[in-house]
């Protein structure tokens, strides 16, 4: 008998931040989607990040309240916290 594990992630995910802004590669280690900021700059220069529907591979990119991260078939919700 095969077994198989699958993830299951709520469709989108909500990541209050205290600042203005926060920087894609420390919002992806802010969120738990990667364990280091190596990590983050490996998936997002090898395009595997969508921020608003496009894919993004500035690590530096600013995100604000009300963008959408979408990585790893996971959304996540750039939220004021």
């Amino acid at each position: 008998m095969k077994v198989r594990v699958r993830r299951v992630h709520p469709s989108e995910v909500e990541v209050p931040i205290t600042t203005e802004y926060i920087k894609l590669e420390s919002f992806l280690k802010l969120c738990n989607a990667v364990e280091s900021g190596g990590m983050a700059k490996n998936f997002i220069l090898n395009e595997d990040v969508a921020v608003n529907g496009e894919i993004c591979t500035m690590r530096g990119k600013k995100l604000r309240p009300g963008d959408t991260v979408a990585f790893d078939g996971c959304f996540y919700k750039v939220t004021q916290g």
